[in-house]
């Protein structure tokens, strides 16, 4: 297996990584609703926010980007592998870093449509706290709010909650 590295990402590395969100966005449809932001927006928004605003990961493999991760306090914020290299464990190095850098908890959103994104998230011990109709979000569609470890939102809940 071809080894593959976790490091912080720095500002020449946004370019790569906005193009392997991009890249799995894209994929991942029709389970995801597309971006609301043309591409150039989206490149930009990593350029300038959040690389270098955010705690941004990346896995690399042979000098290429095949992953991002970017946590936003308690937040994971972004987690997109590229589609080449899921399946191959890189985001569950990316998901176990996370838990490790957050061990109080972590929350995350993601679209009640993707059902893998969802399995792979309950798989890691995240569970669902809250559902949406997707009324607050840019891309207008349902999503479900997930906690992980001891993060606040979690409290009480019981990881079988479902009100699609």
């Amino acid at each position: 297996m071809t080894p593959v590295t976790l490091r912080r990402a720095s500002a020449v590395d946004a370019s790569a990584v906005a193009e392997v969100w991009l890249r799995s966005r894209r994929a991942a449809i029709p389970n995801v609703p597309a971006a609301v932001h043309s591409d150039d927006e989206v490149r930009h928004y990593f350029e300038t926010v959040l690389v270098p605003t955010k705690e941004t990961w990346l896995a690399e493999v042979d000098g290429s980007v095949v992953a991002v991760l970017v946590l936003d306090e308690d937040e994971l914020d972004h987690l997109y592998v590229d589609p080449d290299w899921q399946g191959r464990g890189v985001g569950s190095r990316l998901v176990r870093l996370a838990q490790r850098r957050r061990p109080g908890g972590l929350a995350l959103w993601t679209f009640q449509a993707n059902h893998a994104a969802r399995s792979f998230y309950e798989r890691h011990g995240f569970f669902p706290v809250r559902w949406t109709d997707g009324s607050t979000n840019e891309e207008r569609a349902p999503d479900v709010r997930y906690a992980w470890g001891g993060h606040r939102e979690g409290a009480g809940h019981q990881t079988q909650l479902k009100a699609e």
